[in-house]
């Protein structure tokens, strides 16, 4: 649940921001420092905080101004905010995300697009854009995020740093701005993988350890991401074939099933967003950037029975993908279909790399399940993110799993 913050009680502070920020990651209106407390696991550490967050007595954006302009100013704060700040980590600001996270692209029609440092003069993914730019920038230690899509894998592999998709439901999403609620996962990335597992430690319940004892390679999913990213996937599957027994394997039974998926993810998401938005922007008309209003158009005219199609499909394939990784196998998958693309590339080459980034990424979001987005770079020096996707609540698990492996590939 989220938490009451009393100010006139609460040791924290409101400050003024204290970090020059020279890549536009951060917003106007999130310009501000939470103190976290005086002790605790996390002390010493300063995180930014994606502006879908709430926090008590200051605006959420919302990634646009007709958001920000039509919404209270919060009461309570988000329960996951509240327990990095009682942990002793620093709040240093709030971070841009695409607008009402409806992207995967990192680009703001209102605020603009934060620099990738890891890649300039290319996106930096979205729509925990923000939040990315910043960790690969060193503006922060690390950066709340959410999930829906693959607003978090992403963007991790866009800017070379870890992030992680969590287990649907395993954090609360109340207190924040929602996009599809049935999807939406609370997130976060890290540059440094020991900070990366101390925020898991810190967020992620404390079920016991999840035995993973296979390793699964899904071909047709690789086959999805350029070239450029098989041989670190086919690195990381024989790291961990050398600890765990190792499957090669289709994850799916069709040719061309996994645009199926990709199918039933938008429809069944976008219906979502429009029945838990649609109020607002007849009510507002806000201004969308064309990419944006283009989905809100296409969420519009989603219809019911579409939609109805769409969950039918999800459980099936949720069945089959749980199936598949039964409750200890670990799947290595591409966490984006290709590098960062080019500010400047064509709205074409942009939709070509959207599909196929979503007929991977839908895979976790459809069956709830936590991916581990492990950073990695081409022989060229562009940031790719090879992920591990593991059984439901295996998040600390994958977690220990993914930085033991980066470890042993680093000292080979």
């Amino acid at each position: 649940m989220e938490k009451q913050v009393n100010q006139a009680a609460s040791p924290l502070n409101f400050g003024p921001f204290d970090r020059a920020d020279e890549i536009g990651a951060f917003v106007p209106h999130g310009r501000y420092r939470l103190d976290g407390a005086p002790h605790g696991p996390l002390s010493g550490l300063s995180f930014g905080v994606k502006d879908l967050f709430d926090i008590a007595g200051q605006p959420t954006g919302a990634g646009n101004p007709d958001w920000l302009r039509t919404h209270a100013v919060p009461t309570r704060t988000n329960a996951v905010v509240q327990t990095l700040l009682d942990a002793g980590a620093d709040m240093v600001g709030k971070t841009l995300t695409d607008e009402i996270a409806y992207s995967i692209h990192g680009d703001n029609h209102h605020y603009g697009t934060p620099d990738n440092v890891a890649a300039p003069g290319r996106v930096p993914g979205g729509s925990s854009s923000g939040s990315a730019a910043a960790v690969a920038a060193r503006l922060c230690d690390f950066a709340l995020g959410t999930d829906t899509g693959g607003s978090t894998r992403v963007p991790a592999s866009y800017c070379g740093v870890w992030g992680l998709r969590t287990s649907f439901g395993l954090l609360s999403a109340a207190a924040m701005a929602p996009l599809s609620p049935s999807f939406d996962t609370v997130t976060w990335l890290a540059s440094d993988a020991a900070v990366f597992e101390r925020v898991g430690q810190a967020l992620l319940p404390q079920t016991g350890e999840v035995a993973l004892r296979r390793a699964l390679l899904p071909f047709d999913v690789l086959e999805q991401a350029d070239a450029v990213f098989h041989p670190a996937v086919l690195r990381v599957y024989e790291a961990l074939q050398a600890r765990l027994h190792g499957e090669h394997a289709r994850l799916t039974t069709g040719e061309d099933e996994l645009e199926h998926w990709r199918r039933a993810y938008i429809s069944a998401s976008a219906y979502e967003a429009w029945q838990t938005h649609k109020k607002w922007i007849t009510e507002h008309a806000p201004t969308f950037g064309p990419a944006v209003q283009g989905r809100w158009n296409m969420a519009r005219d989603t219809g019911a029975e579409t939609a109805q199609a769409a969950r039918e499909k999800q459980l099936l394939v949720r069945h089959q993908v749980r199936s598949f990784l039964g409750a200890d196998g670990v799947a290595v998958i591409p966490s984006a279909a290709s590098v960062a693309p080019l500010r400047d590339a064509s709205p074409q080459q942009i939709d070509d790399i959207r599909a196929r980034c979503f007929r991977i990424t839908c895979i976790a979001g459809l069956s709830g399940l936590p991916q581990v987005s492990i950073p990695f770079t081409t022989p060229e020096g562009l940031p790719i993110g090879v992920s591990l996707l593991g059984p439901a609540g295996s998040d600390l698990a994958l977690i220990r799993l993914a930085t033991t492996i980066r470890q042993a590939l680093q000292e080979t």
